[in-house]
């Protein structure tokens, strides 16, 4: 009997990706928060999941038969954030305080898939080794 891992795994085998990506972006902003005029991005992380679920892709062709499809997206795509804070005069939109909290809040849940998966291996393996 074979193993449906999208059925064993659930949504957090895609959940994990599109959490790197948006610390990636989240980290990019925070780096950039002395950068005069840099403007903070973010990402819809719901839409981004859906991307990453559905297999939709990002707009690859092949241009070989043998070549592999890009179904398998880099999900989402960076928008820029509304200022949460006044203009300081170099045209910085970067709230720091805010962008740490929502990298805690992004890798917190990170973790977390990360726990779950790591849950359903050791639980896959027991299961292989009959135990």
């Amino acid at each position: 009997m074979a193993i449906s891992f999208n059925n064993a795994l659930g949504i957090h085998q895609h959940t994990v990706g599109v959490r790197e990506k948006n610390a990636g972006v989240i980290s990019t902003n925070i780096a950039q928060s002395n950068t005069p005029g840099f403007k903070a991005k973010g990402m819809d992380f719901d839409r981004a999941l859906k991307m990453a679920t559905s297999g939709t892709s990002f707009g690859l062709s092949r241009t070989d038969g043998r070549h592999i499809s890009a179904t398998s997206a880099a999900p989402g795509e960076t928008l820029y954030r509304l200022p949460t804070q006044p203009d300081t005069g170099d045209g910085n939109t970067v709230d720091v305080d805010l962008e740490r909290n929502l990298f805690m809040q992004n890798q917190l849940r990170h973790q977390a898939s990360i726990d779950f998966l790591g849950g359903k291996f050791k639980n896959m393996t027991k299961a292989i080794k009959g135990e």
